[in-house]
């Protein structure tokens, strides 16, 4: 299912300087979404970590399988972990509910129990102190689990739905020192796609961020676009191709194509290409070609930290 915001869409930002980048290098966190959703993710974004060019993740803490890639984390601690902030159940037979319990989150959850189906509905729905009760649940779970922590994002898009959630996803980096996926600032054909409230507040938020000492990404890309491995790797060799100088990052969801993973989604196949891809060589090899410094959520914490 798509998101209601260019989160996970094609984005590019565009910044007139790169404040933390005088030296005009690229820089590339390869990010794969969704761990914990399920075994076979788990063993995808594990296998691209260790083996591939895959430089981060993030984990969907409500999902069933959280607590298996929580130990592979506990096992693989100096690898790049976040919380992908989960606020929807977007399956049709593979739901999950909050981690904070239900009287605590009522509006979180649709009439079976689970988080809501889609993006809207979180929209319509959800109210931002128990978003905040909900999000920071999922937080301390995965550090009570003992999975190290560099930063936060969120899934499909829905933390930043509305401009009262996108304030409790910011100050959440406050609470536990932690950076959060936001663009430095959007290009004029994004914006057009953006709630004007919402962009009056990403703006104000950003500015936070940026003078609290956190990152900011320059750019963002994400495809759907492309059913077969082929298809999906010349639109990954283009982007990398064309990537500019600054903090960005590329969004990718990792999967083996087995029943399980065909079970739950539609999108097992594009899941199992962008595992293949980004654990090919000749990609590894190219990137280096490409002048690309391919970096953690760590290392752009520690680049733009404030020197002491």
């Amino acid at each position: 299912m798509k998101p209601l915001l260019t989160f996970i869409a094609i984005c590019f930002a565009t910044s007139s300087a790169f404040a933390a980048e005088p030296d005009g290098k690229k820089y590339l966190v390869i990010h794969a979404d969704d761990a914990g959703m399920s075994h076979s993710v788990n063993r995808a974004t594990i296998d691209s970590m260790k083996d591939g060019v895959v430089s981060s993740a993030s984990i969907m803490v409500p999902c069933p399988w959280f607590k298996e890639f929580a130990k592979m984390a506990k096992e693989n601690p100096t690898l790049d972990y976040g919380i992908h902030l989960t606020l929807n159940s977007e399956w049709k037979n593979y739901r999950w509910g909050p981690v904070a319990p239900s009287d605590q989150v009522p509006s979180l959850i649709d009439e079976e129990g689970y988080l809501w189906g889609n993006v809207r509905s979180v929209a319509l729905n959800a109210k931002a102190d128990e978003v905040a009760i909900e999000l920071r649940a999922q937080i301390n779970r995965a550090l009570e689990f003992g999975v190290p922590l560099s930063h936060l994002d969120t899934h499909m898009g829905a933390v930043i739905s509305r401009p009262d959630l996108l304030e409790v996803y910011v100050n959440l980096a406050s609470e536990f020192n932690l950076p959060v996926l936001m663009l430095r600032e959007f290009d004029e054909k994004k914006k057009r796609e953006y709630p004007a409230l919402v962009l009056e507040r990403a703006g104000k938020l950003a500015k936070k961020l940026e003078d609290g000492g956190f990152p900011l990404l320059d750019r963002l890309a994400q495809f759907y676009e492309g059913d077969t491995y082929e298809e999906r790797h010349a639109r990954y060799v283009e982007t990398l191709r064309n990537l500019q100088p600054g903090f960005n990052q590329l969004i990718i969801h990792c999967g083996y194509a087995d029943d399980e993973l065909r079970a739950i989604t539609s999108s097992a196949e594009r899941r199992d290409g962008d595992r293949r891809v980004f654990m090919d060589p000749q990609i590894a090899k190219m990137i280096e070609s490409l002048d690309i410094e391919v970096v953690t959520w760590k290392q752009l914490s520690e680049m733009t930290a404030p020197a002491e």
